[in-house]
């Protein structure tokens, strides 16, 4: 009876063992599909950005996190967390390849609106100030730039500091043209004018 009771018991710890190990692939392929919705979706956001910033995520106090925020989302950008993989995995997907090391450590990111500029002004103000938010690298319309280079980057003219460049270097010569067709037309003018008189005479 003694060695039924045992070949039971030791049939019950069996299943057990396999119930864990079915129970653990289940929560690892359940792990996989949610890291590829993860994936797919940061696909989703990054697509269209213009301007993304890794910027260090450690030592912000919640108060702080929310004032930064604010402030992204008054430049109409947003600052979003995920693992440092899957972020990479995400790059990845969308052709861009992301050294590991540049971003180590807690990341979040940083997605610029409409001027892909705007947000490495916030990064140095904040840095600056606090020491903290510092910049890993950042992507601006397919340029690679190194957490070194912020001071570069937050120089960089924003969107529409180079419009009104723009327009500015368009409406000089614009102006001299219209002033010279003019000036013509008042010479022609004039000639038609003197013409006129002589044949009058």
């Amino acid at each position: 009876m003694l060695r039924t009771h045992l070949s039971a018991a030791s049939i019950i710890k069996t299943d057990k063992y396999y119930l864990n190990i079915l129970l653990h692939r289940r929560s690892i392929m359940a792990n996989k599909e949610q890291k590829k919705a993860v994936v797919a979706g940061l696909v989703e956001v990054l697509k269209d950005v213009q301007g993304i910033y890794f910027v260090d995520f450690a030592k912000i106090a919640s108060k702080e996190t929310n004032e930064i925020r604010k402030e992204f989302k008054n430049i109409n950008s947003r600052m979003l967390v995920s693992k440092n993989t899957l972020i990479l995995l995400a790059l990845k997907e969308l052709g861009i390849e992301m050294p590991a090391e540049k971003i180590s450590g807690q990341t979040a990111m940083v997605l610029a609106g409409d001027d892909a500029t705007a947000p490495a002004k916030i990064i140095k103000k904040v840095f600056d100030k606090t020491g903290c938010l510092g910049l890993k690298a950042a992507l601006i319309e397919g340029q690679l730039y190194d957490g070194k280079q912020l001071n570069l980057v937050a120089s960089l003219p924003s969107r529409a500091d180079l419009m009104a460049g723009i327009l500015g270097s368009l409406q000089s010569p614009a102006s001299g043209i219209v002033g010279s067709i003019n000036a013509v037309i008042r010479d022609l003018a004039s000639l038609i004018e003197e013409v006129a008189k002589k044949k009058a005479a």
